[in-house]
């Protein structure tokens, strides 16, 4: 069990510092509102974390695997969603002032992790194949999943930290209007990714 537990963090540790959505849109919650703001947009992020790792768990989660209209559904959905921040990010004007669900924030967080099935499918299909013969494969999911939350939040606290510094260069209308619209494409080309993948 030790062993699959440490292949598991050092996988994990890789796919959580893979950008994606969700890092995509810490990125622009620093910039925009600041450290409060990035932390309550992680809140929602491992909040949705948690409903998928739980759901994997105990079986839910592997419905939407077998289900190819939930799947397709859950899909065009976040597709949608990733499409309207993206183009909500280049439409900004730099001001500071933004809340509601396509913002930054909490329901911001949420939303996006929830509606990328890619989420929901890989811990259906990843957790369980590195739980060892033997193991409890509920009970197993769950430590890898617990495992993978500490990394998330190791890894969202390095960028809040570390954005944090150059604090006053993000708060600079220019620059933070630059950030909004990379973030903007890259949200863009995932929605649109998302959207076009069987």
């Amino acid at each position: 069990m030790t062993g699959a537990l440490l292949a598991f963090a050092l996988a994990a540790g890789v796919l959580v510092i893979l950008p994606g959505p969700d890092s995509m849109l810490m990125l622009r919650a620093v910039a925009v509102s600041g450290r409060a703001g990035a932390i309550r947009t992680a809140a929602g992020i491992m909040t949705g974390l948690t409903v998928w790792i739980v759901s994997a768990s105990i079986g839910l989660a592997a419905l939407l695997k077998a289900s190819e209209v939930g799947y397709t559904a859950l899909r065009v959905v976040g597709a949608g969603y990733l499409l309207v921040i993206g183009v909500q990010a280049l439409r900004a004007r730099g001001s500071l002032q933004r809340s509601g669900l396509l913002g930054t924030g909490y329901n911001a967080g949420l939303a996006c992790n929830l509606f990328n099935p890619k989420v929901g499918v890989f811990f259906v299909t990843f957790l369980p194949g590195l739980v060892p013969a033997g193991a409890d494969v509920g009970t197993t999911s769950l430590m890898f999943g617990g495992i993978f939350l500490v990394e998330t939040v190791l890894y969202f606290a390095t960028m809040i930290l570390a954005v944090e510094r150059l604090t006053s260069w993000l708060r600079n209308d220019v620059v933070r209007r630059r950030i909004e619209r990379l973030s903007g494409c890259v949200l863009i080309a995932f929605g649109v990714r998302l959207a076009v993948e069987s």
